[in-house]
């Protein structure tokens, strides 16, 4: 890890890069983030389809089932990653709207998250998430949409 921050250029994916330098990234920009207090796997990636991995335990509301919010951070992680790789160098990514609907509780194992996208364009980029239990059902559906700007100078 380097005590520099990654600047936005990094976090696209350039012809001689790939998906796992521009995750690296990332990770980097805050080692403290939610993405690594979650445990959020993030095990594949490109701007139309990013998959994420994340365990029920240490992330359970009082009942011991998955949190709510939980999903939702996960949701909102895979589909800000796909919106940074569809930025490209120079831009930057932030959240603008999340919803989710919860279908059924996880107790227990990991559940995944993949994130499609909706919509890709120059200023907003929009995927639907879904989220699945270790026997592929559904547990939660979100939409995010990002806003895709110009980085600040110096950035």
């Amino acid at each position: 890890m380097s005590d520099t921050p990654a600047t936005a250029s990094d976090l696209a994916p350039s012809a001689s890069s790939d998906f796992s330098s521009a995750l690296q990234a990332m990770q980097e920009m805050n080692p403290d983030s939610l993405l690594h207090r979650m445990q959020i796997e993030i095990v594949e990636g490109t701007p139309d389809r990013v998959v994420g991995r994340m365990p029920v335990a240490g992330n359970t509301q009082p009942y011991g089932l998955l949190h709510g919010g939980a999903s939702v951070v996960l949701a909102e992680t895979l589909g800000s990653v796909g919106a940074a790789l569809h930025a490209g160098p120079d831009r930057i990514a932030v959240g603008l709207d999340i919803n989710a609907t919860h279908h059924r509780a996880a107790r227990a194992g990991t559940v995944t998250g993949t994130a499609t996208a909706v919509s890709l364009g120059g200023t907003l980029a929009c995927y639907e998430v879904v989220i699945t239990d270790e026997q592929d059902r559904r547990i939660c559906t979100c939409r995010i949409t990002c806003l895709i700007r110009d980085a600040a100078p110096g950035a």
